[in-house]
C-alpha cells in the first residue's frame, strides 16, 4: 500500500484506540466524536488510492459524501449505512454548545458500547476494500 494510504489507515487505528480510551474514562461524548474520526479517515484513505500523484482527499467529514466519493456508498450493507448515518453528525454537533447536551444525553455508555463495536467492524470492512 501506498504511504499516503498508510497514513490514513494509522490515523484511523489511533482514533479507535482514542474512543476506547475515552470509554473506558466516561468521556462519551468524545467516544463518538473519535468513532466518526476513525470512519472519515478510513474512507479518505480509499478516495486515497485512487487520487492522482499530489492530490488529497476533499476537506470534508459528511461520511456518506465521503463514502460516495470513495465510491463504496454503493456497497454499504444497510446494517453500514446506519451506523454511517448514526457517526455523521458526531463530528460538527459535538463541537456546537446548542448539541453538546443532547449529545450527552444520547451517548450513554451502553450506546457507545454499540457505537465502537459497530465502527471496529466497519473499519474492518473498509480496509479489505482497498
Amino acid at each position: 500500500m501506498s504511504g499516503k494510504i498508510n497514513y490514513w489507515l494509522e490515523l484511523a487505528d489511533y482514533d479507535l484506540e482514542t474512543a476506547k480510551t475515552m470509554l473506558l474514562g466516561g468521556r462519551y461524548l468524545y467516544v463518538g466524536f473519535m468513532c466518526h474520526q476513525t470512519i472519515e479517515k478510513s474512507i479518505k484513505a480509499v478516495i486515497s488510492k485512487n487520487c492522482k500523484q499530489g492530490e488529497f482527499p476533499p476537506k470534508m467529514h459528511n461520511l456518506l459524501k465521503l463514502a460516495d466519493r470513495a465510491r463504496i456508498l454503493s456497497l454499504l450493507s444497510s446494517k453500514q449505512l446506519a451506523i454511517i448515518k448514526d457517526l455523521n453528525p458526531l463530528n460538527i454537533e459535538a463541537r456546537y454548545p446548542d448539541y453538546k447536551d443532547m449529545l450527552l444525553n444520547a451517548l450513554t455508555e451502553k450506546e457507545c458500547k454499540r457505537l465502537l463495536t459497530e465502527t471496529e467492524g466497519l473499519l474492518k470492512w473498509i480496509k479489505e476494500q482497498l
